[in-house]
C-alpha cells in the first residue's frame, strides 16, 4: 500500500523545500518598500517597481522552468533552488537603486524557477487517485508561510535591523536548498508523443491543455491582488490600522484548518462541489470587506475570503495537472503559475488606479464583483466542454 501513501519522505522534502521559498518571498515582499524608501530615498512608484520586475522576472521564468523540470528533474530544481540561495546572500551588499532592481529580476526569475519545480516535483510524487487531496496538503505549506513570512520579516525590521533580516532570509533559503537536494523525484514515465520535434514554439513553454483553468485562475488572482497590495493602506482609512496585521491570519487559518477536507471532498465528488462555493464564499468577502467598519467585520471578511481561495486554488491547480498529457506535468504547473502571477501583477495596477481615482471599498466591491468573471471563464472553458465531452462518449 505504500504507493498509495501521500506523506512519503520525498513529499515532505520538497513541501518544506517550497514552504522556505515562500517564506522569503513573504518576508521581503512586506519589508522591501519599507527599507527602499527608507535607505535608499525611493518614491512611490520606485516601491512599486521593486515589487513589479521581481514578479515580472517570475512570469517570464515559469514556463521555462515546466519545461526544464520535466527534461532535466531534480538537477534542475537543484540550480533553481541554489541560484535562488545566492540571489538572498546578495542583498546585504546592495546600495544603490538600480542595482537592487537588478538584483530583484534575477532573484525573481530564480523564485519563478524555484515555485515552479518545486510544484512539479510534488505533483509527481502524489498517488494519482488522491491527487486534489495531495495537492491541498502542499498548497497548505505555502499558506503558513503567507502567515509566517510577513510576522517575522516585520518583527525583524522593527526589532533588530534590515541586516537580521536579509541574514535570516538568506538562512531560511538555505533550508530550501537543503531539503530540495535531499528530495528524490518520482520515477518518470515515459511520454509518448508529447515532445515537441524541433524548433521553438509555444507548447514548448506553455501547456496548451492547462490554460482553461489557469485564465480562471488569472481572474481570481487579478482580484486577490488588492489584498496582498492595498489592505493595509485600506485598513488605515477605515481606523482599522491596530487590526490590520490579524487580518492575514484569519485568512491563512480559514485556508489551513479545512484542507484535508476540501482534498478529500475535490478526490471524492469532483471539482464543480468546491469551484462555485469556492467563488461565492471569495465574491462574500470582498464585499463584506468593503463594507467593513469594525474589527470584527474586518476580521470576518478575510475568514470569509480565506476559505474560498483555500477552496479554489488547489482546485484549480489540480485540474491543470489533470489536464497535462504525461510528462508535461512541470510545464502545466508553470502554465497555472505564469496566468496567476499575470493576474497578481496587472490587478496590483490597475486596481491601484481605480483606488486612486475612487475609495478603497469601491475598489474592493469592484474586484470582488470581478471574480464573477472567474465562475464564468470556469463553467464556459472546463465545466461546460467536461460536460460536452462525457455526453459524446456515452453517444
Amino acid at each position: 500500500m505504500n504507493h498509495h501513501k501521500i506523506w512519503t519522505r520525498d513529499f515532505v522534502a520538497i513541501c518544506l523545500s517550497s514552504f522556505f521559498i515562500f517564506i522569503n518571498f513573504y518576508m521581503l515582499a512586506t519589508t522591501l518598500p519599507q527599507y527602499v524608501s527608507e535607505r535608499l530615498s525611493a518614491s512611490g512608484q520606485q516601491m512599486g517597481l521593486v515589487i513589479t520586475i521581481y514578479v515580472l522576472a517570475a512570469v517570464i521564468m515559469r514556463p521555462f522552468a515546466g519545461q526544464w523540470v520535466d527534461r532535466y528533474g531534480k538537477k534542475a530544481t537543484v540550480l533553481a533552488l541554489a541560484l535562488f540561495f545566492a540571489s538572498t546572500l546578495l542583498y546585504p551588499a546592495i546600495h544603490s537603486l538600480l542595482l537592487l532592481l537588478v538584483l530583484r529580476a534575477i532573484h525573481g526569475g530564480s523564485y519563478g524557477m524555484s515555485s515552479t519545480m518545486t510544484g512539479a516535483m510534488a505533483s509527481e510524487l502524489i498517488p494519482a487517485e488522491r491527487k486534489g487531496e495531495g495537492i491541498g496538503y502542499f498548497s497548505m505549506f505555502m499558506s503558513l508561510a503567507m502567515v509566517i513570512g510577513p510576522f517575522l520579516g516585520l518583527t525583524l525590521i522593527h526589532q533588530t535591523s534590515y541586516t537580521m533580516l536579509f541574514i535570516v532570509c538568506s538562512v531560511l533559503t538555505a533550508f530550501s536548498l537543503l531539503f530540495g537536494f535531499l528530495a528524490k523525484e518520482a520515477p518518470k514515465e515515459a511520454a509518448v508523443n508529447n515532445k515537441p520535434a524541433g524548433g521553438l514554439s509555444w507548447s514548448m513553454i506553455v501547456e496548451v491543455k492547462a490554460l482553461p483553468v489557469s485564465l480562471a485562475g488569472f481572474v481570481l488572482a487579478f482580484s486577490y491582488s488588492s489584498l496582498t497590495s492595498f489592505i493595509s493602506v485600506y485598513a488605515k482609512e477605515i481606523n482599522l490600522t491596530e487590526v490590520a496585521s490579524y487580518f492575514f491570519i484569519c485568512f491563512a487559518v480559514m485556508i489551513v484548518l479545512p484542507r484535508p477536507l476540501i482534498g478529500k471532498i475535490f478526490d471524492r465528488y469532483g471539482e464543480h462541489v468546491l469551484a462555485y462555493p469556492g467563488i461565492a464564499l471569495f465574491i462574500i468577502g470582498m464585499l463584506v470587506l468593503a463594507s467593513a467598519h469594525s474589527p470584527v467585520v474586518f476580521l470576518i471578511s478575510g475568514a470569509i475570503i480565506g476559505l474560498g481561495h483555500g477552496a479554489i486554488i488547489p482546485c484549480f491547480q489540480t485540474l491543470a495537472l489533470r489536464a497535462a498529457p504525461v510528462g508535461r506535468t512541470g510545464l502545466a504547473t508553470g502554465t497555472f503559475f505564469l496566468m496567476f502571477d499575470l493576474g497578481y501583477g496587472i490587478g496590483s495596477y490597475v486596481l491601484g488606479v481605480i483606488a486612486q481615482h475612487t475609495h478603497y471599498n469601491m475598489m474592493y466591491r469592484i474586484a470582488g464583483l470581478l471574480v464573477i468573471l472567474s465562475g464564468v471563464v470556469y463553467y464556459v472553458l472546463h465545466h461546460r466542454m467536461q460536460s460536452k465531452s462525457a455526453l459524446g462518449n456515452t453517444v
